[in-house]
Formats: structure tokens, C-alpha cells, sequence
């Protein structure tokens, strides 16, 4: 086989995005915005009330329990992390209420309490999937023109707390890196501020 007939042979590389972070206003919007009759439009505002407020990743999210969640203490425990690693993460009281409406709902239905903890009327896990297919749909509903995705509100936690100055350390714990490289890589791939603060301070004479 020819070094050319090889080369035509090699899939073209897919296409990557730069991050596109949600304001504040946009992430509520989204939330806002989802649809559905009580069960279904609880349990989606929650869910993305965790990925947008803890960081979490999708398949994070969906592999929660609803023993994972200490309301009280403001804490998430994620079991099943990237790498087969576990981690405590920190919650706020704005998406634990999330959660509690969605507990209400849940409980309602007679789901099995060791289901998963975003599941469907049978007590089956959603789908990433169709998460995937949601999150477009809330786009256009909210009239977010940015390109809304899953991994997207993790972006936006990370640049907040980057914003708000919270220690890098804790960023890094928060999402799960396995070193605070990887944290400062992630960062400035997602919320560059160093190098827009820099520019912004020029003076145009």
C-alpha cells in the first residue's frame, strides 16, 4: 500500500471548539427555560443546577445516588470520577433548593430510593444522550446565541470561582484534577483573564 492511498485513509481530525463560558444570567436563563410537566421539568433544572453550581461532569451527574447528597452539609460525594476516582465536592444553598424540589417530585412517584438519583419515571438513569439533545432546545428556548453544551457549565464554574479568587488548590479539588497543573492548564484554556487583563490595561494614545 502506497504512503499516499495510507494518508487518504486517515480520519480527518475532529473539529474542537474553544470553550464558550455562560454568564450568570445566561446559566439561570437555560435553567429558566426547561420545559415539561413537574417530574421531568424538576428533575432537569436540577440536574443542571449541578453541573452549573458543583462543576460536576455529565456522567458524573448521572451516576449520582440520592445518598451522595448531604443537604446539611453542603456536600456531594462523586463516586464514579474521571479515572475511577472519588471526590467530596461543595454544593451551594441556591442548587441544594434545586434538588429539594426535585426530591419532592421523586419521592412522589415511589422511585426506588437506591435508583439513580436523575432518573426517569421507570427509576432508569437519563441518558447523556438525551442531555445532549436537551441542551440545544434550552439554547433557543432562553436565547442563548452560545454554543450550549454539558461540559459547558463546568467551564462556567471554574472561570466563576477563578473570578472570585478562590484559591487554585480548592478549584482543583473542586474538579477533580489529578494535579494543579492540570488545573492552571484548565483554567487559562477556559478563562484566559491573565492575558485580557494584560491587554485591557494598554493605553491607546
Amino acid at each position: 500500500m502506497t504512503k499516499r492511498r495510507r494518508a487518504a485513509r486517515r480520519p480527518r481530525p475532529r473539529r474542537r471548539f474553544h470553550p464558550e463560558v455562560l454568564t450568570d444570567a445566561e446559566a439561570r436563563a437555560l435553567i429558566d427555560a426547561v420545559p415539561g410537566p413537574p417530574f421531568s421539568k424538576a428533575r432537569n433544572r436540577a440536574l443542571l443546577a449541578v453541573l452549573y453550581r458543583a462543576g460536576l461532569r455529565l456522567n458524573e451527574a448521572l451516576c449520582l445516588r440520592p445518598k451522595d447528597v448531604d443537604a446539611g452539609g453542603g456536600a456531594i460525594r462523586v463516586l464514579f470520577g474521571k479515572g475511577g476516582r472519588s471526590r467530596t465536592v461543595g454544593v451551594d444553598a441556591g442548587a441544594l433548593a434545586f434538588l429539594a424540589a426535585w426530591a419532592a417530585e421523586r419521592a412522589g412517584l415511589g422511585v426506588a430510593a437506591d435508583a439513580p438519583l436523575f432518573c426517569s419515571r421507570s427509576g432508569r438513569a437519563v441518558t447523556s444522550a438525551y442531555v445532549r439533545r436537551l441542551l440545544p432546545d434550552l439554547a433557543r428556548r432562553a436565547g442563548v446565541q452560545k454554543r450550549v453544551h454539558a461540559h459547558g457549565f463546568r467551564h462556567t464554574h471554574a472561570a466563576q470561582l477563578r473570578a472570585e479568587g478562590v484559591d487554585i488548590g480548592i478549584i482543583s479539588k473542586q474538579l477533580g484534577h489529578k494535579s494543579l497543573l492540570t488545573t492552571i492548564l484548565y483554567l487559562d484554556h477556559v478563562a484566559p483573564t491573565a492575558v485580557v487583563e494584560a491587554i485591557g490595561r494598554r493605553d491607546w494614545r
